[in-house]
């Protein structure tokens, strides 16, 4: 066939390409999932694949957890950077926050895919590890004042496979340092699983279709995508925005860590520039961002206040401009600053602040802010099996952070987080307790816990666990303890995370929002997450929706009554609205 130019592509040809491509990411998330062998992995999917273009330009995504791929060409350029010997049968590992990584936690596995000996592709896949090595048994480490003290080792780019072969000098120094060697093996054979199975699915489309004609289509899908985000940006008003979020204090900070985001968009360029300059240097805590977790937090929150859908690639961001101070703690990271915790804290943060300042632009824009905390409900377990003799390590995800209303609707029950939002499952309680030593004794929605507002924040969960046999670690890094998720144009807040421990005699301790304890069996830890921000006046809720919010258990009859001004009748199980009541409520 003749090798069409970009301006040549057939549009029915390149849906093809750009679906199957999808249907590649896919397949590889679902070996992943399959093959994974920590339940972070195959029940929670705390994973994400792609594929990216020449260029270190991404390409497809599928459904993977932004915040892993919408940096993923910044691992791909150090890749080429630091191997100016790429072939066929390479495979590597990286996992170093200072060369485009997210954080240690995620070890990516990288495979240069080639046609007619020129490196063409390269396929990713991501995991969150249960455990990285880290000097504690966590691979959350808020704490941690620098790489040294995280203690976690730190792959920067190395190969681990030639010629298909294991490099087994990498595969020793892993079950070495991690801890349940086996279950690292395992979810690695996992992952390699994955981008050998990407690695063949391009080789059999560069066979059916040639390089030159790849090559042709990427051009092209790059040009449509950067048009439909143009067209995205051309219908927002064109407004300078600013926002500011902080962190809960940590030691040696206090006041908490501020954010600040300035955002200027030019619609009548179709262009807009996210300025991260105004923040503060790299802080001596975990939670400092990485340059691939600030660049994603960013992109993030402006898809998500697009009028319109577009695709997720580098032809859109284009668009965009993001600006980093190097030594800043958002985005500039400096060694030998840690950057533990640049997927969930910091970047939650950002994420909200962005999306809450788009509501400037009036009503109809922007979002509320979405909780966030990485509390009990993502806390990582560890211990001894006394059924088995044997250690364990791993994050549990159960919590349910409550999600920001929208213009449009109420805050999504089954959030997680705003970097993760729609990616994430939430585990099994039943799997986990046959898994691993615990017992949970209650997960419960709460009431009153998603801030009011004409559209709703989501509610908050808590749960309460603990060991059945043996002592057990649990560590939890809990921000939303202090300054909760801001509700927007008159929303009200949602609730604040907690931390607590309930003694074998029943007294309770409260806990900090960030840190670990050991409970033995009959001791039980008490987590509640933080509930979403609310959109606009709370009084301006069509009664009906908090007469059904009351029935589901959603909203208190005091509230709806004190809150929403919503006059509510129960009558033999029966919610209804008092017209005439709320009426005089409501002019009140």
């Amino acid at each position: 066939m003749n090798d069409p130019s970009p301006r040549e592509i057939d549009p029915v040809l390149a849906a093809v390409l750009a679906n199957r491509l999808d249907a590649i990411v896919r397949e590889m998330m679902n070996t992943l999932f399959r093959a994974g062998r920590s339940s972070v992995l195959n029940m929670a999917r705390d994973f994400s694949c792609c594929v990216v273009a020449e260029d270190d330009q991404l390409l497809a995504t599928a459904e993977g957890l932004q915040a892993h791929v919408l940096g993923a060409g910044l691992q791909v350029a150090s890749m080429r950077r630091l191997h100016d010997d790429l072939a066929p049968g390479d495979a590597f590992l990286h996992n170093d926050p200072y060369l485009g990584n997210t954080h240690t936690a995620d070890h990516t596995l990288l495979v240069p895919v080639f046609a007619d000996g020129e490196h063409l592709f390269t396929v990713s896949a991501k995991a969150h590890q249960a455990d990285c090595g880290n000097s504690a048994p966590s691979t959350y480490m808020p704490h941690a004042r620098d790489v040294y003290e995280e203690g976690g080792l730190v792959f920067p780019c190395v190969r681990i496979q030639r010629d298909w072969q294991d490099v087994g000098d990498v595969i020793r120094m892993c079950r070495a340092r991690i801890r349940v060697p086996e279950m690292w093996y395992g979810d690695y054979l996992a992952s390699l699983g994955a981008v050998r199975i990407g690695e063949a699915r391009l080789g059999e489309m560069i066979a059916q279709y040639g390089a030159a004609t790849l090559r042709g289509f990427v051009t092209w899908w790059f040009d449509y995508s950067e048009r439909r985000m143009e067209q995205a940006i051309r219908e927002l008003p064109a407004r300078r925005l600013h926002a500011r979020g902080v962190h809960d204090p940590l030691p040696g900070l206090p006041d908490g860590v501020p954010v600040d985001v300035t955002v200027d968009i030019q619609a009548h360029h179709g262009k807009i520039t996210v300025d991260l300059r105004d923040n503060v240097d790299c802080v001596d805590a975990g939670i400092n961002l990485s340059r691939s977790c600030a660049m994603a937090g960013a992109i993030i929150a402006v898809f998500n206040c697009l009028p319109s859908d577009v695709p997720h690639n580098a032809g859109s961001f284009r668009r965009l401009d993001i600006l980093i101070r190097e030594g800043s703690a958002i985005g500039g990271l400096a060694f030998p600053h840690s950057a533990s915790m640049a997927t969930t804290n910091l970047l939650n943060r950002l994420i909200n602040g962005m999306q809450s300042a788009f509501t400037q632009l009036g009503d109809g824009h922007g979002l509320a802010e979405g909780a966030g905390a990485l509390g009990v409900g993502y806390g990582v377990i560890s211990g001894v099996d006394a059924r088995s003799g044997e250690d364990y390590v791993n994050e549990i995800v159960l919590g349910n952070n409550g999600g920001p209303a929208s213009p449009r609707c109420d805050g999504w029950v089954t959030y997680a987080m705003p970097d993760c939002a729609k990616t994430i499952y939430i585990d099994s309680v039943e799997i986990l307790e046959q898994k691993y030593p615990i017992h949970f004794r209650h997960l419960r929605l709460l009431a009153d816990s998603g801030g009011a507002g004409r559209f709703r924040g989501g509610p908050a969960s808590e749960m309460v666990f603990g060991p059945t046999n043996a002592p057990m670690q649990v560590f939890y890094a809990a921000d939303f303890a202090l300054h909760p998720p801001a509700g927007v144009l008159g929303g009200a807040p949602g609730s604040l995370a907690s931390v607590a421990r309930v003694e074998a005699d029943g007294r309770h301790t409260g806990l900090a929002a960030m840190g670990d304890t050991t409970l033995a069996p009959g001791e039980w830890i008490v987590g509640l997450e933080a509930g979403g921000g609310g959109y606009g006046d709370p009084r301006t809720r069509d009664p009906e929706a908090v007469a059904r919010d009351v029935l589901d258990g959603w909203v208190s009859a005091e509230a709806a009554g004190d809150v929403y001004g919503v006059a509510i009748r129960v009558e033999d199980g029966a919610v209804s609205v008092d017209a005439a009541a709320t009426a005089q409520l409501r002019a009140g």
